[in-house]
């Protein structure tokens, strides 16, 4: 099993509003694992977490203004992605002339 911290420990730790988690997971900002009733983040996806938190209270970003930059976010590393994969496409080509 990965390894996961509590929603109450994380409300302990970095003194933020409980609902305030739940939001973030009810928008889908966040995945979280339930057992017994407990809601878990896992470790892997704190860094996440730290980012919402810290944009919303340092910040003062609501919460719809964390969907519209996480989306613009996922949005731009997948640009990046495709010019990426479109450029080695291009290299490969100039490759190939090159070779005639």
């Amino acid at each position: 099993m990965s390894e996961r911290i509590s929603r109450e420990e994380l409300v302990k730790i970095y003194n933020i509003e409980i609902t305030f988690f739940d939001e973030l997971v009810d928008v889908g900002l966040l995945n979280v694992e339930t057992e017994n009733e407990i809601r878990y983040l896992l470790y892997d996806d704190l860094p996440v977490f730290e980012r919402f938190t810290n944009w919303h209270y340092d910040l003062e970003i609501n919460l719809p203004g964390l969907e519209v930059i996480n989306d613009m976010l996922l949005r731009i590393k997948n640009l990046k992605k495709e010019n990426r994969d479109l450029m080695n496409k291009l290299s490969a080509i100039n490759d190939q002339y090159e070779d005639i």
